[in-house]
């Protein structure tokens, strides 16, 4: 067996990189803080693979959304308020990243990121036993009003300069795509490579093709501390349980708890918890046979098996995990405005769900090799994407702990980019 690595998060970004590299021979145990029955923002989410997600999420224009946002509780944009230095540091960041020369540069990355992950997901389901209902059916995203409509529109001719096959439909049109759910839209802009998924089972099955090629999981444990060797190595991880876990290669994919880890380490790493939220209809009066987005209100809508999940919402609120009922109803007020054979009443006795997402505030993912440790490779701050991105991000992990040339530039993606600001 080759190199030791543990991987610090059990989530969906933290079992794709213990996938890809077990399959470059690595030997893999992965530390969860949580159970193995857990319940964190990779398991209930919408469980969308997004080509068509190339604009990242500070991008022009969302600064002055989410300010008029920010002070409605029921908005899909809240930002709970709080004395905090690093959430003004975090806005900041925000606010200067927010431009459309960082979209310029960040769009051909994302997009290049989402098709090489969307190929690993065909990988991964084509293995016998492993099936997680990856589903390719394309994406619509559907606009209640003309003006989000025409901003659809403006997003679409720029995926067609990037070559992102899509397709911007009058109402009946996207009737006439998605014939068994009724729409109340101005127009719909579909993206046909984009596809969903079951993303509880994706996680289970990654987790089991682990546990079969002998990864060791360590779960109930809290990664407390790193014991450094020598100066720019890491010889071990410490535990919650009193015991050191020794490894010649350490991976940080602890989700919206990376900044904690890593500040142990006087490493710098910008991230705001983004509570999302979801619920989902186990026996829907319609199901629509494509995933959707509900542009003004910024609700995903996924078919999974049976099944219908709603799920959005972006509250920036710390590491809360409290269910907030004023989020929760501002999805479920917002639903029959789009599909009208939905009502409120439909979501009586639905148990809602929550994940905190890790958002990073330039919209990018941290990827790659830290400088300051020879052996720590950092994968966080994917905020909606980390189920879209989370098999190439775990390739391109593999890869680095590996010592190949990475098949992108991931400049944008360096964990150092904030580490001299």
């Amino acid at each position: 067996m080759g190199k030791r690595v543990v991987i610090v998060g059990g989530g969906v970004v933290g079992l794709a990189a213990a996938y890809y590299c077990q399959r470059r021979g690595f030997s893999v145990t992965v530390v969860e803080r949580n159970a193995e029955q857990r319940d964190g923002c990779s398991f209930q989410n919408a469980g969308m693979i997004v080509p068509s997600h190339f604009v990242p999420l500070a991008a022009p224009g969302m600064v002055a959304l989410g300010l008029k946002w920010m002070w409605n509780p029921a908005s899909p944009f809240y930002v709970k308020p709080r004395l905090s230095w690093d959430l003004f540091d975090w806005g900041l960041k925000f606010w200067q990243a927010g431009t459309r020369e960082h979209v310029r540069r960040a769009a051909p990355l994302l997009r290049d990121l989402s098709l090489a992950s969307r190929d690993c997901f065909e990988e991964i389901a084509a293995l016998p036993g492993r099936d997680f209902g990856l589903t390719k059916k394309g994406l619509l995203m559907l606009c209640k009003t003309r003006d989000a409509f025409d901003e659809e529109v403006r997003t679409a001719e720029l995926a067609r300069t990037l070559g992102i096959p899509v397709e911007v439909l009058d109402p009946g049109q996207a009737a006439a795509l998605d014939p068994d759910v009724q729409m109340d839209i101005a127009g719909a802009v579909y993206f046909p490579k984009d596809c969903h998924l079951a993303p509880d089972r994706f996680v289970y099955r990654l987790q089991e093709e682990l546990a079969a090629q002998g990864a060791e999981f360590v779960w109930n444990t809290e990664v407390s501390g790193w014991r450094i060797e020598r100066d720019r190595h890491i010889r071990a991880v410490r535990t919650s349980t009193g015991a050191d876990i020794e490894a010649d290669e350490f991976v940080l994919c602890g989700g919206s708890w990376s900044p904690l880890l890593a500040r142990e380490l006087d490493l710098r790493i910008p991230i705001q918890a983004g509570k999302g939220y979801s619920l989902t209809l186990s026996n829907p009066g319609q199901l629509p046979g494509i995933c959707a987005i509900l542009c003004e209100a910024r609700i995903a809508v996924t078919p999974i098996g049976g099944a219908l999940r709603f799920g959005g919402t972006m509250e920036i609120a710390g590491l809360d995990e409290d269910i907030n009922p004023v989020r929760v109803r501002g999805i479920i007020d917002a639903v029959p405005r789009y599909y009208p054979q939905f009502a409120p009443g439909d979501f009586n006795g639905v148990t809602p769900w929550r994940g905190l997402r890790p958002c990073s505030p330039d919209g990018l993912p941290y990827v790659g090799r830290t400088a300051r440790f020879a052996n720590l490779a950092i994968a966080t701050g994917h905020a909606m994407m980390g189920l879209s991105l989370a098999p190439i991000t775990g390739k391109l992990i593999a890869g680095a702990l590996a010592d190949d040339k990475p098949p992108f530039d991931l400049t944008q993606l360096s964990p150092d980019r904030y580490s001299s600001h």
